[in-house]
């Protein structure tokens, strides 16, 4: 009789573990820099469990990024918040059109890199997820052209933080993300099975290009760690339109469905900007007042887990 509960039940569990882990619906999350929203009823309606968080590596070397990190993290601790920390260049290294060559917008060595990674660990050790570096494909960033870099970091991570959830590499959806991806698979030697997107270009421009590239030369998890609907992005040419950021957030949610890989989507930002700001991509106003990309995330985000 024993055996007769056993088999049915071994038989389910097989089946359960048999579907694919691609066919899962994308947990969602925030990505965001400023701690006010924690505490903006309209984001505890949302019962969203994922922030994202970029620190610059350095941030331990200078009292107010110590303390604009720890204000962050200790509220989204508090707010029983599941953190991605991305780690980033220096702020102030890059001019806005190149990547400054000073001592201190040098990139850290993987020893100095280590020793940071370390440090953060023993200040927040609840934080347990990370992309070694943020769009490291961007000129942006000490790691542009540099795959073997990001790399390194990567297995830098992975050294000293062996249980952490650790991303493999974080690209923007330019014209390099293909080139960029191989190269740094060939130096980690294809172990990466999570991978950071930055899709804005397919997203507001209703395409699918950037994804596309993605899938087509890595394997595994797909994360859109930060994407949303233009407000305005002035250089693009995005004029402001609260109404086309919000049908884009609706695009972006079915490009999503339509890729089953992607497992997480990190929709940048909460808070917006004025009317003056060069770049908006907030589903509130800069004084969190609501706008119709909230209404439509709201909408998007039924039924996905949190």
């Amino acid at each position: 009789m024993r055996y007769r509960l056993i088999l049915p039940l071994a038989v389910l569990l097989a089946a359960l573990l048999a579907v694919p882990a691609a066919q899962a619906k994308p947990r969602v999350g925030l990505s965001e820099q400023n701690p006010a929203m924690f505490s903006q009823p309209s984001w505890a309606k949302l019962k969203l469990k994922r922030v994202r968080y970029i620190v610059s590596w350095d941030y331990a070397k200078r009292g107010f990024d110590r303390t604009e990190v720890f204000n962050f993290l200790t509220a989204a601790h508090a707010a029983g918040q599941d953190v991605l920390v991305e780690f980033n260049a220096r702020r102030g290294c890059f001019t806005g059109t190149r990547y400054k060559k000073t001592k201190a917008c040098r990139a850290p060595s993987a020893s100095a890199y280590k020793k940071a990674v370390r440090g953060f660990r023993a200040q927040y050790p609840y934080v347990k997820t990370f992309a070694p570096w943020n769009e490291v494909n961007h000129v942006s960033q000490p790691t542009y052209r540099k795959p073997g870099l990001a790399a390194t970091y990567y297995k830098a991570m992975k050294s000293v933080c062996k249980r952490c959830t650790v991303m493999a590499a974080d690209v923007l959806d330019s014209s390099n993300v293909t080139t960029y991806l191989r190269a740094f698979q060939r130096a980690t030697k294809g172990k990466g099975r999570i991978w950071g997107l930055h899709n804005y270009k397919d997203v507001n421009r209703r395409q699918n290009k950037g994804i596309r590239s993605v899938s087509a030369v890595t394997k595994g998890q797909i994360w859109l760690t930060e994407t949303g609907g233009f407000v305005q992005f002035k250089s693009s040419g995005f004029s402001y339109s609260p109404k086309r950021a919000a049908a884009r957030t609706k695009y972006m949610f079915s490009l999503a469905r339509k890729y089953k890989r992607v497992t997480r989507i990190y929709v940048y930002r909460w808070f917006g900007e004025r009317r003056s700001a060069r770049f908006d991509a907030g589903l509130v106003g800069p004084n969190g007042g609501s706008r119709p990309g909230l209404t439509q995330f709201r909408k998007s985000i039924k039924g996905l887990p949190r």
